[in-house]
């Protein structure tokens, strides 16, 4: 393992995304436990990618354009979804104003964690992230090139499940001063939707 994969991985796990808005939101919504549980969902999304990968599934989605534009358009349609949702406050992002208190929980974790692993599953870029980078880090000649594979991978979802709940805990630390004034929570809404929706848009334009 290099410093170079470490730094490299920390650039893509850090930088705005479906990932780190989805686990913000859901922060603000219900509170720190809500956050972990959200960047655990987008963790476990990471999963089918790894196994594509590591099968030759992700060499098929690179290669293939209807599969890759199936799982993208399945992905944006998904991301819509999402806004919508968060625009009438419904779903594992609802945020409700009364009776809330500083660590609130939705309703069902389940649905938190299953709507973390559909927007990683549902992004293609994964699939040729794990395809195209990690390779890059391991030599093709090397004994256990598979094992190699899947300790990085495991490296790299570590850190995303670390960076994603240190954005959530921080938003979950904002919670009740947007609880307080509605005109901000009504902003925060209309600011996650357009969020989800820009990065729809932004799926949209992925080319292989």
């Amino acid at each position: 393992m290099t410093l170079e994969f470490l730094l490299t991985s920390f650039i893509v796990v850090a930088s705005p995304g479906t990932g780190a808005v989805y686990t913000i939101a859901a922060g603000l919504a219900h509170g720190r436990r809500a956050s972990v549980v959200a960047a655990f969902g987008c963790t476990l999304g990471i999963v089918p990618h790894l196994l594509a990968a590591l099968t030759g599934l992700a060499a098929l989605l690179h290669t293939s354009a209807l599969a890759f534009e199936t799982v993208k358009y399945l992905g944006v349609a998904y991301l819509l979804w999402m806004a919508w949702m968060t625009l009438q406050s419904r779903g594992s992002l609802r945020i409700d104003i009364e009776d809330a208190s500083p660590d609130d929980t939705p309703r069902s974790h389940g649905a938190t964690v299953l709507s973390g692993i559909l927007l990683n599953l549902l992004n293609p870029k994964l699939s040729i992230f794990f395809l195209a980078f990690l390779p890059q880090f391991i030599s093709p000649d090397a004994p256990r090139a598979t094992l190699q594979m899947l300790m990085l991978s495991l490296v790299f979802m570590a850190m995303t499940f670390v960076v994603f709940t240190l954005y959530g805990l921080f938003a979950a630390a904002m919670r009740q001063h947007v609880l307080e004034r509605p005109a901000v929570l009504r902003g925060m809404r209309r600011a996650f939707a357009a969020a989800f929706v820009l990065l729809a848009a932004r799926l949209l334009a992925l080319h292989r």
